[in-house]
């Protein structure tokens, strides 16, 4: 299964459970700067635990590998598990959402995309530049995650909100990012 294929089953299956999502990390930063290989997909959801077994059934082994106690530990502790797909060795990352009023904020104002003919719900590229920012800092200066921020500046400079992102700059401490960020910008 290709990871398009992959994100198709995993969205549709969130979708018909009724469990809220939003595509983040390096998806949600080629969808909206440069497209760069990845060999997971990152995904917010909103899951608690009596739909921890729709989720298991909609995912059955030998194809898949779901640990059932990754979920229920997950879920208590919001953080994040895994869903493996065994022929291609795609993974999903499945991050809880937390309490943290970033994680609130960006949940909130997810956007909807079409990917591959089907909307799908992507953090808004504001939220996907602060993110990734923030993973740049928390990694200890991860240029990659920088550059995913840089290209999602560059190609969606008309349309950002930037009094948003001054706001959360501040909160998440990433200003010397940003400031970085804003003078290694090339915006036609």
């Amino acid at each position: 299964m290709s990871q398009q294929e992959l994100l198709k089953k995993v969205i549709k299956v969130l979708e018909k459970n009724k469990l809220d999502y939003m595509i983040t990390g390096s998806m949600a930063s080629s969808l909206q700067g440069e497209p760069r290989s990845t060999h997971d997909i990152d995904l917010i959801i909103d899951i608690d635990i009596s739909k921890a077994e729709k989720l298991l059934d909609s995912f059955p082994p030998p194809d898949y590998y779901l640990d059932k106690d990754g979920i229920l530990d997950a879920i208590k502790r919001k953080s994040m598990f895994n869903l493996l797909e065994v022929e291609s060795g795609d993974k999903v990352d499945f991050w809880i959402l937390t309490d943290d009023e970033f994680d609130k904020s960006r949940f909130a104002r997810k956007c909807s995309e079409k990917v591959m003919r089907t909307n799908v719900k992507v953090s808004s590229p504001e939220d996907t530049i602060l993110s990734k920012l923030r993973w740049a800092k928390l990694s200890g200066g991860s240029e990659k995650q920088f550059i995913d921020a840089l290209r999602v500046y560059e190609v969606q400079f008309d349309k950002l909100d930037i009094k948003y992102i001054d706001n959360w700059v501040k909160k998440l401490n990433v200003t010397l990012l940003w400031k970085r960020l804003k003078k290694e910008a090339k915006i036609i």
